[in-house]
């Protein structure tokens, strides 16, 4: 599943497409009225978490990628697209995915300060709303997208490693300072994230994720599946302390 910096990536590169007008639309969505979308100006594209905004003047297509969704830009591929949207000189389609059409303004449907990579993220909210999950293991609050969206299994796990707390720490047992350095390279980790992911070298700077050993410690990582999300979970018994 996309994290919020691959989602930013795809908003910029589809900004070209920005103020262009949809010269045919079709898709094997069930969701979109496909059809309605010929002769619509797109004026925006936006972001949150892991949500891709394709913004049109008097409503928004949302798209979730999931699991296995995929996108391609100025080509195509032989599967039919859940949506497919013709420019002159250029496409966009969108595989795999779940779509969901919005009529209210954005605003009243997303929290902007919950983006790790919106400007307008608020740490000392973010900050607030984890001191009333108490009973919260932080491998879940890390990847609770109304605390912080856009964070995802690889973020979650190379933060942990960075700020050396175990993933079954209680967030009411975390000091509250733990608690601040966890929020802020959460926010740092996106961004290094998103400049790694352009470079095309983010697999080699994984710290934790998917590794057998310990760069700290020198000993084998944990690998459990952890927390109510069930996620794949890479941890390292000594350097990483549990607060429970």
């Amino acid at each position: 599943m996309p994290e919020g910096p691959t989602i930013v990536i795809l908003k910029e590169e589809v900004m070209p497409f920005k103020g262009k007008t949809v010269s045919a639309a079709s898709g094997n969505t069930k969701i979109i009225d496909v059809d309605a979308l010929t002769g619509k100006k797109i004026i925006d594209f936006k972001s949150w978490g892991k949500h891709f905004l394709i913004c049109f003047d008097d409503f928004t297509i949302r798209v979730h990628f999931m699991l296995f969704g995929s996108y391609r830009i100025n080509e195509h591929s032989e599967r039919i697209p859940r949506l497919h949207l013709q420019f002159e000189g250029g496409e966009l389609n969108f595989y795999a995915c779940s779509l969901l059409q919005i009529t209210k303004p954005l605003d009243e449907v997303y929290d902007w300060t919950e983006d790790i990579m919106n400007e307008k993220f608020d740490k000392e909210e973010a900050f607030n709303k984890l001191k009333n999950q108490g009973d919260t293991l932080v491998c879940d609050a890390l990847l609770n997208q109304h605390l912080f969206s856009g964070s995802g299994n690889i973020i979650k796990n190379e933060v942990l490693f960075r700020v050396r707390i175990h993933p079954n720490s209680l967030i009411g047992k975390i000091p509250d300072e733990k608690l601040k350095e966890l929020i802020a390279e959460t926010v740092n980790y996106a961004f290094d994230f998103l400049k790694w992911k352009k470079e095309f070298k983010l697999k080699k700077h994984w710290m934790a994720y998917s590794k057998r050993i310990c760069p700290r410690d020198k000993v084998p990582f944990q690998k459990q599946n952890l927390g109510k999300t069930r996620r794949r979970t890479f941890f390292c018994n000594i350097c990483e302390q549990q607060y429970i």
